[in-house]
């Protein structure tokens, strides 16, 4: 038998359904790949081996009986923020120990109503904040790429590191993931790997553990460009829970795969093009720009003015919503609690060791610019910023593009423990100056893998596109997946 691991999800949808293995067959296959290199990776926290047997047997017996749904026995990794019922759900901190929620998240409700197989929990950046996943109490994940001939170890990207380096190594078929400023888009790139960000609303965040309530999105992380639409399908729902979530039918995105991009006209925004940008990178997206123009898509040139305003503004507005969501973690109901000789003391003793040095740094920053006297000159001034950052996008759709291409990335991945990224957290952040545009507008994004650095990395290009719009997102992106040729790491783990 051919290596199930190696499969995409459609491949495997369809060999399924014609019997040529079973989908616990196809289960145990990557359960042995988790076996043999989570060890390396650390890319699971939790492996729920019963529990995927478990579903992959359901799933057998409904593709016998012809009832299998659309994701029918293909084996998933969920990252650690979504809740799933009776197992760990920590966000990877310290402050949510032992938590097991007793409700699931409506995201992996209707994955699992589609038939999909939950192989366990992915490792991810403490309250996903972070861009390399290495602020998990759980440990680094290691990127399943190296430079060509070099065994340091790097990043897999954040916050969803677990989630692209789990697919980048065959420990499973997909996973989901979040973005709140680039955590689908910005891991996807440093992995060889397809990650869309959904429009804001289009996917349900009931039962994801809260960061920035205004920009979180979940979104899937696969192989391909086809398997990521495959996902979102599944995973994209209104839902009652979720106010902010939209009622807006979800098209079958796999339909738009292939579809011809002829006539459709691609912005390029000048202000993506940065002093000190790496020369790899500006001459990735001159090759995107080629593709898609030998594809039939019109290039114009655009300008996103108050596009060099969105980092400082996200980094007000993602801290000052993140230190009110996290304000309810006081070690009173669940997860750690420190005694302390009063309450108040029990709080701070918790706070202080469950929370990990960015959490706490991103907490301090959130709520002094809440504070008073501090609330109109940072917060609300981040407030106004924003609307014009979504007004620089509703002028290029009025002016009739269609999409955005742009780097997803200022570099290839970077040696953990960097010590040049640890000492300044400003030049971690910069990692998301690509990406967080997208979130501040509420647009949807997908990095899709579009050539190697010279030192053997894999870099992504990004497109952008109008509200609800992820159909064109796809189209487009197959091409840039079409022309680029796939790559895969070398395996030098389990």
């Amino acid at each position: 038998m051919t290596d199930l691991t190696k499969l995409t999800i459609a491949e495997a949808r369809e060999k399924l359904a014609n019997k040529d293995f079973t989908a616990l067959e196809l289960t145990e296959a990557f359960l042995a790949n988790i076996e043999a290199g989570n060890g390396a990776i650390n890319a699971y926290v939790t492996v729920t081996g019963d529990k995927a047997r478990e579903m992959a047997k359901a799933s057998d017996e409904k593709l016998a009986k012809g009832e299998g749904g659309a994701l029918e026995g293909i084996p998933l990794g969920i990252k650690d923020l979504f809740a799933t019922k009776g197992v760990h759900t920590q966000a990877c901190s310290h402050i949510l120990d032992g938590f097991k929620p007793v409700y699931e998240s409506t995201v992996t409700s209707n994955l699992w109503a589609d038939g999909a197989v939950m192989l366990g929990k992915l490792n991810m950046d403490e309250f996903a904040m972070g861009s390399s996943n290495e602020t998990s109490y759980y440990g680094n994940v290691i990127n399943p790429y190296r430079k060509n001939g070099s065994n340091q170890d790097l990043v897999p990207g954040g916050s969803s590191g677990g989630s692209a380096a789990s697919v980048a190594a065959r420990m499973c078929m997909g996973a989901t993931a979040t973005d709140t400023g680039g955590s689908i888009r910005q891991p996807a790139a440093f992995t060889g790997t397809v990650g869309i960000k959904p429009t804001y609303g289009r996917c349900s965040r009931w039962g994801v553990v809260a960061f920035a309530s205004s920009l979180d999105q979940a979104g899937p992380i696969a192989h391909t460009v086809r398997d990521s639409a495959i996902l979102l399908k599944s995973m994209a729902s209104v839902d009652e829970k979720d106010t902010t979530s939209v009622d807006i039918e979800v098209p079958d995105y796999e339909a738009a795969i292939g579809k011809s991009v002829k006539g459709l006209k691609i912005g390029i925004p000048a202000e993506y093009r940065m002093d000190g940008m790496p020369g790899e990178i500006e001459e990735l997206w001159q090759k995107g720009i080629e593709w898609l123009k030998a594809a039939g898509a019109e290039i114009v040139d655009i300008s996103l003015p108050h596009t060099k305003y969105a980092l400082p503004a996200y980094y007000i507005v993602a801290p000052a919503e993140a230190s009110s969501n996290l304000a309810r973690y006081d070690g009173v109901r669940y997860g750690l609690r420190v005694p302390g000789t009063d309450i108040a003391d029990m709080y701070e003793n918790t706070r202080a060791a469950g929370f990990g040095d960015e959490v706490k740094r991103r907490i301090l920053i959130g709520t002094y610019v809440l504070s008073a006297g501090y609330y109109d000159a940072y917060y609300l001034k981040a407030q106004k910023v924003r609307s014009l950052i979504k007004r620089d996008f509703d002028l290029a759709w009025a002016n009739g593009v269609d999409a955005i291409l742009t780097p997803a990335t200022p570099s290839a991945a970077f040696g953990v423990a960097d010590q040049d990224m640890h000492s300044d957290p400003v030049k971690m952040y910069m990692q998301d100056v690509f990406t967080v545009t997208v979130n501040m507008a509420g647009l949807p994004g997908i990095s899709v893998p579009a050539g190697l650095s010279n030192e053997g990395l894999p870099l992504g290009l990004q497109l952008i596109g109008k509200p609800f719009d992820e159909s064109t997102l796809f189209q487009l992106g197959s091409v840039i997946e079409d022309a680029a040729g796939s790559f895969e790491p070398g395996k030098w783990w389990g």
